[in-house]
Order: C-alpha cells, then sequence, then structure tokens
C-alpha cells in the first residue's frame, strides 16, 4: 500500500490538476460511469465536531475508495484545520488496500474546483465583480480557483466575524484584484459570481438581494439543516448539483424541496452540462445557482491524481500490508 502524507500532496495536486479530475468525475457520473455511494454524517457528541464517511466508485477509472473525516470547530484555536480528513483507495479488482493519502489540502482544492466548473459552465462569459460569503480556510481556495474562470477585477467580501475579512482581503491583493469589504446588499448589489463557503445553519443570502443575471456557487451546505440561502432565492434560481439525491437531502436545495418551492425534477446534475445534454444558462437575465454538496468522488479523484503524481516523482512511501 502507498501513503501519500498530508505535506506532499501540496506539492503534488494543483488547481488545474483538481479542476480537471472533479470537471471528469462530474461528467462521468452523469453518463452514470461513476456513482456515489449513502453519505454517512454524524454528530459524535464530543468537541461539537462531526464526523462521517463519503465514498463511490468511478467504473471507467477503477478509482474505488471513501473519505473519513469531518468538522472540528474548535481546531483553528489550536492552530489545525477545522476541516480533517484522510482518504483511502482500494484495488478495484480485489479490494486490497492500495494508498492512504491526507485529506484535508484536498479537500479544499476539490471543493474550489467544484466551484470554479460551475462558474465555468453556468456563469456569464462578461462577469466582473466576484462576490464572496464566508471568510473561512476554504474562502482563499475558492477565490483563486473562481478568478481563473473569469476576468473578475474585483472581489466584494462579507463574513458573520468581519475581523476575518482580512483573509479576503490578502487573498485579493496577492492575486492582483481590487477588494471591498460590503453589506450583503451591497454584494449583491454588485456581484456577478457568489460564492457562498460557510457553515450557516440559517439563510445568508435572500432573494431580493440577488439581481438578474447572477450565478451562485452554494458551496457550505452538506449537512441536513444547513442552510446558506434562503429557500425562496433557490427556487428563483435554475438549479444545478453536483449529485441530486445529496442536493435534496443535504445540499442547500434541500429547503426548497422541503417546503415545496420546487421538485426534485428542477434540479439538473452539472455533469449533463459539462456533456452537452443540457445547455446551462439560456439567457443574461437567468439567475444560475450551483449546489455543491460535495460528493465522495470527487475526493476519490483527486486522491487519484495525488498517488499517480507522487509515484511519478518519487514521494509516495509504500508499506507492506
Amino acid at each position: 500500500m502507498l501513503i501519500v502524507p498530508e505535506d506532499k500532496c501540496r506539492e503534488i495536486v494543483g488547481r488545474e490538476d483538481a479542476f480537471k479530475a472533479v470537471e471528469g468525475v462530474f461528467a462521468a457520473m452523469a453518463r452514470g460511469d461513476a456513482y456515489n455511494f449513502p453519505v454517512i454524517r454524524e454528530a459524535i457528541g464530543h468537541a461539537d465536531a462531526l464526523y462521517g464517511f463519503k465514498s463511490g466508485f468511478d467504473r471507467a477509472g477503477l478509482v474505488l475508495g471513501l473519505k473519513s473525516g469531518g468538522y472540528w470547530p474548535g481546531n483553528e484555536k489550536r492552530g489545525l484545520t477545522n476541516h480533517q480528513s484522510t482518504v483511502f483507495l482500494f484495488n478495484a479488482d480485489t479490494g486490497q488496500p492500495k494508498a492512504m493519502v491526507g485529506g484535508n489540502y484536498l479537500t479544499a482544492v476539490r471543493t474550489a474546483a467544484a466551484s470554479a466548473v460551475s462558474i465555468k459552465h453556468l456563469s456569464r462569459p462578461d462577469s466582473k465583480v466576484l462576490g464572496m460569503v464566508g471568510a473561512g480556510h476554504q474562502s482563499a481556495f475558492q477565490m483563486r480557483a473562481a478568478v481563473e474562470q473569469r476576468g473578475f477585477e474585483k472581489v466584494v467580501g462579507w463574513n458573520y466575524h468581519p475581523e476575518m475579512l482580512s483573509r479576503l482581503e490578502e487573498t485579493a491583493r496577492d492575486i492582483g484584484i481590487d477588494y471591498e469589504s460590503v453589506d450583503l446588499d451591497q454584494l449583491g448589489a454588485q456581484a456577478d459570481v457568489i460564492i457562498t463557503i460557510t457553515s450557516s445553519f440559517a439563510a445568508i443570502l435572500k432573494a431580493a438581494q440577488i439581481r438578474p443575471g447572477t450565478h451562485l456557487a452554494c458551496m457550505g451546505t452538506d449537512t441536513k439543516g444547513k442552510q446558506e440561502v434562503e429557500a425562496e432565492l433557490v427556487a428563483a434560481a435554475t438549479a444545478f448539483t453536483d449529485e441530486v439525491a445529496q442536493s435534496v437531502s443535504i445540499g442547500e436545495c434541500q429547503h426548497a424541496i422541503a417546503a415545496r418551492l420546487i421538485g426534485e425534477s428542477a434540479i439538473t446534475p452539472i455533469g449533463d452540462v459539462i456533456n452537452g445534454k443540457h445547455p446551462g444558462r439560456t439567457s443574461d437575465d437567468e439567475i444560475t445557482l450551483f449546489d455543491g454538496t460535495g460528493v465522495g468522488l470527487q475526493d476519490l479523484a483527486v486522491a487519484d491524481v495525488a498517488v499517480q503524481n507522487a509515484v511519478t516523482r518519487g514521494l509516495a512511501i509504500s508499506v507492506d500490508m
């Protein structure tokens, strides 16, 4: 079995690697070549932590495995990442362990890649202002991935805790684009694309705050009860997702479904857009929304790339089982 440590993943998997892997696996899912298994995600009753498993199988690429991990909200005070995870890959022919891969960086880069895929396929090509709702650890990954898809000239940001907005400002400065901290009304009025990346359990953005033509990538809702935008906004948008089953049960669309504002048939897998089966955005005034629930196949795809690159560069550790 091979081990790819956490500290090596950042060296060997870049944003372009993650983007190609995630876009490819979304397309494979829509074709029926890859599928996710049911998610297990539970509060463990200790340290306010959420812990679980995401798993799946890519039949075309013969990538089989799971990601084990979750969210420990007190970790940042300890100098650790709140999201902690490890990916395990198995030989699809024999079931033998194939690799163990550090999953923290890969989770951040694959989540950012997913929103970037949605921006590429669903946002207006002339989008100039990027709105960021949330300034946690993953926000910098999100911003860097997003600006590679459109010619953004400015970032506007909002966060529950304003003292954390310096992360967005510093990231924008490093990229070389303007930044402004704003309230939510101003954010909606200015932004052409909005990324929400929070752990909120109450709607932050309202339908009335979003102007026609906006694309929203809702990336924080991955658990029953979580919510970043009000259900009426989901209903007003053309909704896309990584996987419909997760979208209606643990994703942003769960609330619009529960309120019977939309039906499951109103949600389109983004893989259908990638594969050319769905046109995606159909007008400049259309509001599009990507419900990024985070599927296990994303983790397996980027972990498989990490293993391949680690082997090529001689960075994988081999152990006997």
